[in-house]
């Protein structure tokens, strides 16, 4: 919305409109190209003129992205914004990850939050591309709060109230996808619309009054008497007793708080079981970032309004949050996955074979994909976080979401092979889609068992006979 793509063309010293109709409409000239002009401007004699490039253009909308940094025909400058975020984030996954299995979710989630609106309002002020698109680097990197929070979430919410609280959460995306649209229509002009976006963000430092860290982490960290305090506290909040015998008997990793991270990591990756998964989460998440971006930047090349076609996609992300609850709870994990995956992959395989003439056909088969694909984001996230340990799950879901953004990366340069075949992007994101549901029958299905806490109890997953410990689960299931 904010690096929008504006028409423009090459400026010349007379402005006459109807010299620059006949300069745009009546000849084939590329727009980075122009007539060389010397003494006038006439037109009647253009093949006898000499072509020579451009170095100044006019733009459509001056005060836009690419009128204020006059980019002009480096088009690559536009995507590159985009990429550079998406290589952003990977990095800042994991970064961030670790930072929060080690120092906790609260902290990082609050300094996330802070830190990203900042960057924001720094990028509103700029006046030089490359520091804009530095700043926008600096913003994914250290300041994305989502991935702590929703570990944070995760991890305080019982096992029968995950799905609830995973379609609660996830709402709020298409909410905050239609709200950005209606903002970009509102304020158009691009500074004012990153002062909208980010100045909320201080409202952050609310939360670290308002927000308790997980007890999951504070258990696995060795400090039991924080996540008694919080137990407590939410027992008397919901009017629930627990007796203090039933506390003190909760298990806590006394040791595993001298444990550094690389070793952790070693645990986990030892295991033959958790390194596929590893392996298959990380195709899960580069095909979903891919679809999601790429749907999301070519949505605004359908036909008709911009702002409504964005808009439109953002609801059909809703209709899936709404849905993917009901589907997960009653055909559990995997076999949705697999669905939301498959039907994505069938829908843009044929929607990029749609002739241009059928416009709307193209776009219904565009937002129908689109909601599949949003159904499959939807379960990747929480099939992630149920899959490995306690003491790694944020690294690991940080992991396999970061290297995943690979995909994210690729993602802004779709539109450039537009100018070869329209459904290049849609074929893209179709065969992937089906590449990867074939792929997701190689991981065992989550929705029968607890969240596991250690490796063995996460190999455990899947088969009929688990023995996963009921010691933490059982207590913290009872009160929050």
């Amino acid at each position: 919305m904010v690096v929008e793509d504006v028409d423009y063309w090459c400026k010349y010293e007379c402005n006459e409109s109807q010299f620059l109709k006949v300069i745009r409409n009546e000849t084939n000239l590329d727009r980075c190209l122009k007539y060389s002009f010397t003494d006038n401007c006439a037109f009647d004699d253009l093949k006898e003129r000499s072509i020579e490039n451009c170095h100044d253009w006019t733009y459509e909308k001056p005060d836009s992205f690419m009128g204020e940094f006059k980019l002009g025909c480096q088009d690559w400058k536009r995507t590159l914004v985009g990429t550079v975020h998406s290589m952003g984030l990977l990095i800042g996954l994991l970064i961030i990850g670790p930072l929060s299995d080690k120092y906790g979710r609260k902290v990082i989630f609050i300094l996330c939050g802070i830190v990203g609106g900042i960057v924001g309002l720094g990028k509103s002020i700029t006046a030089w591309y490359w520091i804009y698109v530095t700043l926008e680097f600096v913003q994914v990197l250290i300041g994305t709060p989502f991935s702590a929070a929703f570990t944070l979430g995760i991890e305080m919410v019982p096992k029968r109230n995950r799905l609830r609280f995973l379609g609660l959460v996830s709402s709020f995306f298409g909410v905050g996808d239609i709200t950005l649209a209606l903002l970009a229509w509102s304020v158009p002009y691009w500074r004012n619309l990153l002062r909208v976006l980010y100045a909320p963000s201080f409202i952050f430092l609310i939360y670290i009054f308002a927000m308790d860290e997980s007890i999951r982490w504070l258990l696995i960290k060795g400090r039991k008497e924080e996540a008694i305090n919080i137990i407590q506290k939410a027992a008397k909040v919901n009017k629930i007793h627990i007796s203090n015998e039933d506390l003190h008997r909760m298990k806590s990793e006394k040791t595993s708080k001298n444990t550094g991270l690389l070793d952790l990591l070693k645990i986990t990756m030892k295991s033959r079981k958790l390194l596929l998964r590893t392996l298959m989460c990380v195709l899960m998440w580069m095909t979903s970032s891919f679809s999601v971006y790429t749907l999301l930047i070519n949505s605004v090349s359908l036909a008709g309004n911009k702002y409504l076609n964005y808009g439109a996609v953002a609801c059909a992300s809703s209709m899936a949050v709404l849905s993917g609850g009901f589907l997960m709870e009653n055909l559990k994990r995997r076999v949705p996955l697999i669905t939301g995956m498959g039907m994505t992959g069938l829908i843009f395989i044929i929607q990029s074979l749609v002739p241009k003439e059928y416009s709307l056909l193209a776009a219904v088969f565009f937002f129908i994909g689109k909601y599949f694909s949003s159904l499959a984001f939807l379960f990747i996230y929480l099939y992630t976080s149920e899959l490995f340990p306690t003491y790694t799950r944020n690294t690991m879901h940080a992991f396999c979401s970061s290297v995943g953004r690979i995909g994210s990366i690729l993602a802004p340069q779709t539109p450039l092979l537009t100018q070869y075949w329209s459904g290049i992007p849609s074929m893209l994101v179709g065969s992937l889609s089906l590449i990867t549901a074939i792929a997701i029958f190689l991981v065992p299905d989550t929705s029968e068992d607890p969240l596991p806490d250690t490796v063995e109890e996460a190999e455990a997953i899947g088969h009929k006979k688990n023995n996963i410990s009921k010691s933490r689960v059982t207590i913290i299931s009872s009160c929050c």
